[in-house]
């Protein structure tokens, strides 16, 4: 196995761990514990630079696997997209967009957003339950209006 392989697996394991509830109440009882150990140490700098170094050092090697974390999942959560958009009658360029710059993926959302019904954004900026319905049948004719174009085509 190469580095990469295991750093992966390492990265997975202590990511899986260390979002259980154990890990957390762990953290927590190693906090308490120093705590009750500052009037044995008289609260000196000592005592103080080891949580502040232990998180310092936790934190930052954290930071390298959560991010490694996240990048897989999305790279696994775009080619499930990307597959979805293949197999259905959905529009092929949309598949790798996450590649755009900001400035392109503002243009397209831009786009994207003309063609939605006026009720939609209407609905979205209140709860009001009415127009949260109205949402899910003009949804619902939408899906219907841009399927026939589809079906007459076949």
């Amino acid at each position: 196995m190469n580095f990469g392989q295991v750093f992966t697996k390492v990265a997975s394991a202590v990511s899986t761990w260390t979002g259980r509830p154990a890990a957390f109440l762990l953290c927590c009882l190693l906090v308490v514990i120093w705590g009750a150990t500052g009037p044995i140490f008289r609260y000196s700098d000592t005592w103080q630079l080891v949580i502040n170094t232990s998180t310092t050092i936790v934190t930052f090697l954290m930071v390298f696997l959560i991010q490694n974390t996240q990048n897989r999942d999305n790279a696994a959560i775009q080619a499930k997209l990307d597959e979805l958009i293949r197999a259905s009658k959905a529009k092929n360029e949309f598949i790798g967009i996450e590649h755009l710059s900001d400035e392109e993926l503002g243009d397209i959302l831009e786009q994207c957003e003309r063609h939605r019904p006026h009720i939609l954004k209407r609905a979205e900026a209140t709860a009001d339950p009415a127009a949260k319905s109205q949402v899910r049948d003009a949804g619902k004719q939408a899906t219907r209006r841009a399927k026939a174009p589809a079906r007459r085509s076949a």
